[in-house]
């Protein structure tokens, strides 16, 4: 899996962040916000104003696969 440095072009700015379902509360979880053309944007819940890893939608559903089945990224 490969980074590529993206424009956000403003998308974060007007971006309707959810929190995790799994929060406790102490902000100490992540935060998504689905944006236009598919990307998905993931934040920590204490750096609201910090950066944003952004993901297309196979490479989210592959991260997720690794993480639920508890193995590294390739």
């Amino acid at each position: 899996m490969s980074a590529t440095p993206l424009s956000t072009g403003g998308l974060l700015i007007s971006a309707r962040w959810r929190r995790s379902s799994r929060s406790t509360g102490m902000n100490n979880c992540v935060e998504a916000a689905a944006l236009r053309g598919g990307l998905l944007a993931v934040r920590d819940s204490k750096r609201t104003d910090g950066p944003a890893v952004l993901f297309t939608g196979p490479a989210w559903d592959g991260f997720l696969a690794c993480v639920r089945a508890d193995r590294r990224l390739p």
